[in-house]
């Protein structure tokens, strides 16, 4: 705010300033009074607060399903720590002692090259047998192969 004041000997400018109180802004998308917004800034604001709202809401879904999820998986308890030459093993063994090399690359989260890896360490340390069977794999636990498989001179365990 400027003032003259008119003096005959001489002429005297004085400027004052003043600043707004806290938490009220100035510019266009203020309206009087404390931190109003108007028009399409409000509609913008609102929008964002909602979209806010909506993505909170869903990430809290969506981990309390996978927590949901992987209790049911796990019966309601914990599964302890399992190698994954434990976790072909019993697979193996829940599907009878006997399982083609691609149904379990169907059954874990794992590429065809691991599963052929682990599948060969289980063989070397006597843990599985593995049948070619034309172009694809039988896997089989230790007294779980086919009796077409054995030979003649082959004691048998059953």
């Amino acid at each position: 705010m400027k003032t003259q004041h008119r003096d005959p000997s001489r002429v005297l400018t004085v400027t004052t300033w003043s600043l707004p109180p806290l938490g009220i802004l100035s510019g266009p998308w203020v309206a009087s009074g404390p931190l109003q917004l108007a028009g399409p800034h409000l509609a913008a604001f609102a929008g964002i607060v909602v979209l806010a709202i909506l993505g909170g809401v869903l990430l809290l879904r969506n981990r309390l399903e996978e927590r949901n999820s992987f209790t049911a998986a796990t019966g309601g308890q914990s599964e302890e720590f399992v190698t994954d030459r434990e976790r072909v093993r019993r697979l193996i063994t829940e599907n009878g002692g006997r399982m083609k090399q691609s149904q379990i690359v169907d059954s874990v989260d794992w590429s065809k090259a691991k599963v052929s890896r682990l599948l060969a360490e289980l063989e070397e340390d006597g843990h599985i047998t593995k049948l070619r069977l034309g172009r694809e794999n039988l896997v089989c636990l230790p007294g779980n192969e086919p009796t077409a498989s054995k030979s003649p001179e082959q004691p048998k365990t059953e």
